[in-house]
């Protein structure tokens, strides 16, 4: 049986023990002995982790995004590989996965499918004036990386196609949609200002909000 033992600050460290883990789709399978630790090795895990801080602290935002852009890049290379091995450490299933071995037992790669933008420096308010760009392959997946975000302040496009401006304003999980105009330049405190993490609580007036900054006009056009 293969035994796994502790990595720490790049050294793979014995452990005090060994324990079994077994699938819990298929508790006949043991994927391998895995090394336990004792107070020591978690000293010596932590002591490591102070020991790095200070350097990724003071990282740039280019050194974090081109650890995070690396790390999401072997994530997703092997998501094949490791949605299977997670599969069978968790015994998850997942809507869409390929029977493997036996019930219950799922590949994951679904599991990995945002991993790229996840590990990605695109999100809202955490290193203040930095800017990400992400090369999406159409429409879609343009559309899939905006809203991948625990955020949703403002979102915009830039097209010359009605059709997506339209589809664009109405799916954005965003609570301001700028369409051929800048992003920056508004007041944030605006009515439904925010979604998801970037908003504060209920929302301003609740319902009435929608009449009460609502101008009805009725218009005429001729074919």
């Amino acid at each position: 049986m293969e035994e796994f033992r502790n990595l720490i600050c790049g050294v793979w460290v014995e452990g005090t023990e060994f324990a079994p883990n077994i699938n819990p789709s298929n508790t006949n399978e043991i994927i391998g002995n895995y090394a336990r630790s004792n107070a020591s090795g978690v000293d010596q895990a932590v002591a490591a982790a102070e020991e790095a801080l200070p350097a990724w602290s003071g990282a740039s935002p280019q050194v974090r995004h081109d650890v995070l852009e690396a790390a999401g890049a072997a994530i997703v290379s092997r998501k094949e590989e490791l949605g299977a091995l997670l599969s069978r450490e968790e015994g998850c299933s997942v809507s869409g996965g390929e029977v493997v071995d036996g019930p219950g037992y799922y590949q994951r790669p679904a599991t990995f499918s945002g991993a790229t933008n996840d590990m990605r420096v695109s999100r809202e308010e955490i290193f203040g004036p930095c800017a990400s760009v992400i090369k999406a392959t159409d429409y879609n997946e343009a559309l899939s990386l905006a809203n991948d975000t625990e955020f949703g302040l403002s979102a915009g496009i830039c097209t010359t196609s009605l059709k997506h401006a339209s589809h664009f304003r109405r799916n954005v999980q965003a609570g301001m949609v700028m369409v051929n105009v800048p992003t920056a330049g508004v007041d944030c405190h605006v009515p439904f200002g925010g979604r998801k993490g970037s908003s504060y609580g209920p929302r301003e007036q609740g319902s009435y909000a929608r009449e009460f900054y609502t101008t009805v006009k009725t218009s005429y056009v001729a074919p």
